[in-house]
C-alpha cells in the first residue's frame, strides 16, 4: 500500500471480530434478491456468488424495467465495466427508484483513471443519484477522489497516497461508504474504517473477482444497515472462502471452481480461524 504513514497506522491497528458469519447466516435465511446492472464480462460470475451466497440475483438492464426492479430488490450493484450512454441512463432510472425505496445501492467505478468517458458517467451517477457504496481498487477511487491518476485498464496502477485518509476524505465528501480493494481491502465511512488483509493471489489471475466482490458487497448490504459492517463482513466471508479454494486449486480454472463451492460450503469455525479484520 502507500505511504509510511499509513502503514505506520496499519501496524497500530488491532485485529478485531465482527459478526460477518452472522450476516451470512442472514443473507442465507432470508433470500434477498440483488439487483444489477453490471459489466456484461462478469455478469455471470456475478450472478454465480451471489447465488451461492444465499441471495437471489437479478440481472435487469433495459431502462423500460429497470426502476420496477429495483422496487423488489434488497440492494442494486451498478459497475461501469462495460459501459455505453444508454447504459448509464438505465443505471440513473433503477438507482433513482432505488434511492426512492430507500435501498442501498452500491457502484464499482470499474476503469475510472482509463478514459474521460468513464471518468465523466461516474461523477454523473455520483452527483445525479444517492450512491451508498463506492467501491473500486485503488486507481479508481484516488481518481473519483480527484488524484490525477491512470488506471491501466481495469487494473489498479500505483497511488502514491495515504489511501486509507484518502478514502476517508472520498466518503466524507460524498456522504458515502468506500471501498478500495487491493492486498489489503479499506473500508470507511470516514468515521469508521476497518482494514481486511484476507484473500489470496489466485484471485489476479481470474477476471471478474473484482466485479464478484461488489456483488458480495450488495448481498450483505441487503441485510445490514451498517454498510461499512456490511462491506467488510462480505468481502471477509469471500476471502476467506478464496483463501479455502486456493490450497485445493491446481490453477486459475479450478480456482474459480473451488471458490463457489468453498462459499456455498462456508463455515463459522472456518471464518473464526482465517479472517483478519483490523481496526
Amino acid at each position: 500500500m502507500g505511504s509510511g504513514r499509513e502503514i505506520l497506522r496499519l501496524i497500530k491497528m488491532k485485529k478485531i471480530n465482527i459478526p460477518a458469519f452472522e450476516l451470512l447466516e442472514k443473507v442465507r435465511l432470508t433470500n434477498p434478491v440483488v439487483h444489477h446492472l453490471t459489466n456484461w464480462v462478469t455478469i455471470y460470475d456475478c450472478a454465480s456468488i451471489v447465488k451461492v451466497f444465499g441471495a437471489s440475483p437479478v440481472m435487469a438492464h433495459a431502462k423500460e424495467e429497470v426502476a420496477d426492479m429495483a422496487k423488489i430488490a434488497s440492494s442494486l450493484v451498478l459497475n461501469i465495466g462495460t459501459l455505453t450512454v444508454d447504459f448509464i441512463e438505465a443505471m440513473k432510472l433503477a438507482a433513482k427508484s432505488a434511492n426512492e425505496k430507500g435501498i442501498p445501492v452500491i457502484l464499482d467505478v470499474c476503469g475510472a483513471g482509463a478514459t474521460v468517458l468513464r471518468d465523466k458517467k461516474s461523477f454523473e451517477l455520483l452527483d445525479e443519484v444517492k450512491i451508498n457504496i463506492v467501491k473500486g481498487n485503488a486507481s479508481e477511487i484516488a481518481r473519483i477522489a480527484g488524484e490525477n491518476v491512470t488506471t491501466k485498464g481495469v487494473d489498479s496502477s500505483h497511488v502514491d497516497k495515504d489511501l486509507i485518509e484518502l478514502a476517508k476524505g472520498l466518503a466524507l465528501k460524498r456522504f458515502c461508504t468506500v471501498v478500495i480493494t487491493g492486498k489489503d481491502d479499506i473500508v470507511t465511512d470516514g468515521e469508521k474504517t476497518f482494514v481486511i488483509k484476507n484473500g489470496h493471489i489466485m484471485m489476479t489471475h481470474i477476471v471478474g473477482t473484482g466485479c464478484m466482490a461488489s456483488s458480495v458487497i450488495g448481498t450483505f448490504a441487503a441485510v445490514e444497515k451498517d454498510l461499512v459492517l456490511a462491506a467488510a463482513s462480505g468481502l471477509v466471508c469471500y476471502e476467506v472462502a478464496a483463501e479455502i479454494a486456493s490450497k485445493i486449486s491446481k490453477g486459475p480454472a479450478t480456482f474459480k471452481e473451488k471458490l463457489i463451492d468453498t462459499v456455498y460450503a462456508l463455515d463459522s469455525k472456518s471464518l473464526k480461524k482465517l479472517s483478519k479484520v483490523y481496526a
